[in-house]
């Protein structure tokens, strides 16, 4: 039974879900401390949080068979995803299930300010009737900044356009023809959204390079007429300084939906007249919290089966599941790299992969990633997998040199691989035949025929007869059965390859008398 634990309030629409998926069980521990989360994590296969629950480097330090964490909402900040990623635990989010929730409550916020609802309302409610205090400016014609053109801030700008406003977007990554034809006017420049915007909504997420990218300095650059909107992540505004200037009417107002601390310790923002406050409200919807809470159930019950991987942080995200041949072919390459790993001794200097035919035109990253995985596997006390091996391999320096080439050679396609040591270089090229055989056609240019599987014994010897004989005996002495053999020649070097598949891995008494054979010059046993 795959069991998933949920440590925050979760709609139950989601629980549901979990519960109903053939093998799996949601198991509900809310508001549990890390110790607690820390020493209980290992026992589950998947966790969901939202906002409450953070999932540190200490609560992933045993994290056993944990495979996913799943956010039921958009930002990771109380994830340690650095950590999670070197663990090979997958982090997702779930983007796409509060957009709508967090863009209207944006907008909302941006009508409260310019029209003063809520004074107006506590103003009214205390027996005063005063329209001339509260009388307030439209939005027609006015610039909108939106800082952050994902989802959320393409959202607001679309929303924006309803009411007529000009809308200035910035966003290192957007594409400006994209966002231009949904009305959006792009600038590389930052500092001109500071300089002629009239509302300004911040949409990035909390991170080194936009912790406090709103200060002093950029508060100067900003109309007094200005109002902000903040329903992203608290500490993107310094919080200090727009106190200061709010405080002196520097500007004329802000919104403020996230704080630096939740819940704040001293909303000091509440004494002042020109400043709105909401309780990260953002996602908190009735139709928001549900879709996010399916959304969330739904990826990581489909990462835990081996299915896609959507809305992942810290892996390719794959919109459906792995069309057979492109599994079929990283299965061969993790197997291919699983062999080098054992035939190629020595410190890796230089790794290439060339594709051929067929699997060429073929979305190939996972079948690389899967040689990545069989090679360097042996290296490491924890299993690879599809996150952590690029970020292990990176630390390491190694790299990859990928070549293709739509011209088949002997085969319909193929894959081949190089890896150069220290001491010396290996090639080994594989294909697959028909639906599902996996086959080693050649190694180190000895043309041979190898199932890649199990306990497999690689023999570099010199070719002579006898051969073939000889290791048969030794293997039958000790007990060991010999499936399939595979033998390659070079007969201008009379030289020769046997690569032999056993039923067991052989014991170091069966590899030391094979090895003394006085034809061997190199032996390998190999786990595929």
């Amino acid at each position: 039974m795959m069991r998933i634990l949920i440590t925050d309030k979760l709609a139950q629409e989601g629980i549901d879900i979990i519960n109903a998926a053939e093998g799996f069980e949601a198991v509900i521990k809310t508001g549990i401390s890390e110790d607690e989360l820390a020493s209980i994590i290992g026992e589950y296969d998947g966790l969901i949080i939202r906002s409450g629950s953070k999932v540190t480097a200490k609560v992933l330090a045993n994290p056993g068979k944990l495979k996913g964490v799943a956010r039921a909402g958009v930002g990771v900040d109380n994830i340690d995803v650095k950590e999670a990623t070197r663990k090979g635990i997958l982090v997702m989010n779930t983007p796409g299930g509060n957009t709508l929730s967090a863009a209207e409550h944006t907008m909302a916020l941006m009508l409260a300010m310019s029209r003063n609802v809520v004074p107006a309302c506590n103003s009214l409610k205390a027996g005063a009737w005063d329209r001339k205090k509260y009388t307030g400016n439209q939005l027609n014609h006015k610039v909108l900044g939106v800082i952050g053109l994902g989802r959320i801030g393409m959202a607001v700008a679309q929303m924006a356009c309803g009411f007529n406003m000009k809308v200035l977007g910035y966003d290192p990554l957007a594409a400006p023809k994209d966002a231009e034809q949904q009305g959006v006017e792009v600038t590389d420049n930052v500092e001109r959204i500071f300089r002629e915007a009239d509302f300004i909504s911040l949409h990035v997420p909390r991170n080194e390079q936009t912790l406090n990218m709103i200060g002093s300095a950029q508060l100067e650059m900003m109309k007094p007429t200005v109002r902000l909107v903040n329903c992203a992540r608290g500490g993107i505004i310094n919080e200090q300084a727009l106190y200061d200037a709010l405080a002196a009417k520097r500007i004329a107002g802000a919104a403020l939906d996230v704080f630096s601390s939740e819940p704040p310790e001293n909303i000091r923002f509440a004494e002042l007249e020109n400043c709105l406050v909401t309780p990260h409200l953002g996602a908190s919807t009735e139709e928001a919290q549900i879709e996010v809470a399916v959304e969330a159930a739904e990826i990581l019950i489909d990462a835990i089966k081996g299915g896609p991987i959507k809305n992942a942080l810290n892996a390719p995200s794959t919109g459906g599941a792995m069309p057979p041949m492109v599994g079929r072919y990283a299965e061969l390459a993790r197997r291919v790299g699983a062999l080098l790993s054992t035939i190629a001794p020595g410190n890796i200097k230089g790794i290439e992969v060339q594709y051929r035919g067929t699997v060429a035109a073929m979305d190939i990253a996972p079948v690389t990633l899967g040689f990545l995985m069989g090679l360097l596997q042996k290296h490491f006390e924890m299993p690879l997998n599809m996150v952590n091996t690029p970020v292990l391999a990176k630390e390491r320096g190694i790299s990859i040199d990928e070549t293709k080439n739509s011209e088949a050679k002997d085969v319909a396609s193929s894959f081949s691989a190089k890896v150069v040591t220290t001491k010396g270089t290996r090639t080994v090229t594989g294909s697959v035949f028909g639906e599902r055989l996996l086959r080693i056609i050649e190694i180190d240019g000895f043309n041979i025929e190898m199932t890649p599987q199990g306990a497999v014994l690689v023999i570099f010897n010199d070719d002579k007869p006898g051969v073939i004989g000889a290791v048969g005996t030794v293997c039958g002495k000790h007990g060991i059965n010999i499936g399939t053999m595979g033998v390659g020649q070079k007969l201008e070097e009379h030289k020769a390859i046997l690569a032999v598949s056993l039923d067991k891995e052989p014991a170091a008494d069966a590899v030391a008398e094979l090895s003394k054979l006085d034809f061997v010059n190199e032996l390998y046993v190999c786990t595929l």
